[in-house]
């Protein structure tokens, strides 16, 4: 189905500590969280707060367990007065990072007025962006945009819970008024089901755009129960509304075949923020890569 040669499986460390939400796994150490992804099967991960800040011992860390580092996340403020020089200079150091990490990628997400590290809940109260704060935001893409591509590297926008682009109308209104050629889209499955809408749906609309993968499952009745509590989003966390792929409503399988017949390549990352006190990480780290396996062939 997919191209070995050109797409990565990873994971994300929040099965096993959040970065958003320390006091969840704070006794798991890095080494472990590390070690356990490798033993899972998995070939790179996204970094987290535990893991090493001198690029040189996070690099030997990682390659001492055949792990590589598949994206940094960059938080954009373009939709907040007074805060485009400090987005400019956090991408300028998430680019350095990767490249230094041997990667290409930076996701991004506007995180401007986003409330989902707030306590409240996430559907009801997400920003809701004017005309002039989206030509701020988009125009701000477009010129990080050029900046990585310009450095053979490249911008994924993640959209996300909580933030202005969140629904997948916000979705499309950003692809629309966006560079196809520097402005990149991450498809975070359970974001977009948790946001109600059809994931497959969306990787058929943009295939061609979509260049860095979330696979995130979601617990439907946790869904359901969280939005009608109005739970906030550590709340539904907490209780588990995400899961790892193969474990809940969403079928990957034909997402899978969408994202290979558009020869997509790129990581296909597991990424469930679940309390490892109530999921254990390495067991669902397995679940997930087995069911990939299966499922992707890869």
């Amino acid at each position: 189905m997919f191209d070995r040669k050109k797409v990565f499986v990873g994971i994300t460390p929040t099965g096993w500590t959040n970065d958003d939400y320390p006091a969840l796994g704070e006794d798991i150490s890095f080494g472990q969280c590390v070690s356990e992804m490798a033993l899972a099967g998995y070939e790179g991960c996204s970094v987290g707060h535990k893991f090493p800040h001198d690029p040189d011992v996070l690099m030997r860390e990682l390659s001492q367990r055949g792990l590589r580092v598949s994206e940094p996340w960059s938080s954009t403020y373009f939709t907040v007065n007074n805060m485009r020089d400090r987005t400019f200079e956090s991408f300028r150091d998430s680019m350095a990072f990767i490249k230094r990490m041997g990667g290409k990628s930076v996701v991004v997400a506007e995180l401007g007025h986003a409330v989902h590290q707030q306590p409240v809940p996430p559907i009801a109260n997400k920003p809701l962006f004017n005309d002039d704060q989206w030509k701020a935001m988009t125009e701000g893409l477009n010129e990080l945009g050029r900046i990585a591509a310009e450095a053979d590297m490249q911008l994924c926008y993640h959209h996300h819970m909580g933030t202005g682009v969140m629904f997948r109308p916000e979705v499309d209104r950003l692809m629309a008024e966006t560079d196809p050629e520097v402005v990149h889209l991450l498809l975070d499955t359970g974001h977009l089901y948790w946001a109600g809408f059809d994931p497959l749906d969306m990787a058929r609309a943009y295939a061609s755009r979509i260049r860095h993968v979330h696979l995130k499952d979601i617990r439907h009745e946790v869904m359901v129960r969280c939005n009608e509590t109005n739970r906030t989003f550590i709340e539904g966390v907490i209780e588990g509304v995400f899961t790892v792929p193969g474990d809940g409503a969403i079928d990957f399988a034909p997402i899978f075949k969408v994202l290979a017949d558009a020869d997509y390549a790129g990581w296909l990352m597991v990424e469930a923020e679940q309390d490892p006190a109530k999921a254990n990480p390495l067991d669902y780290a397995r679940m997930a890569r087995e069911y990939i396996r299966k499922t992707a062939g890869i």
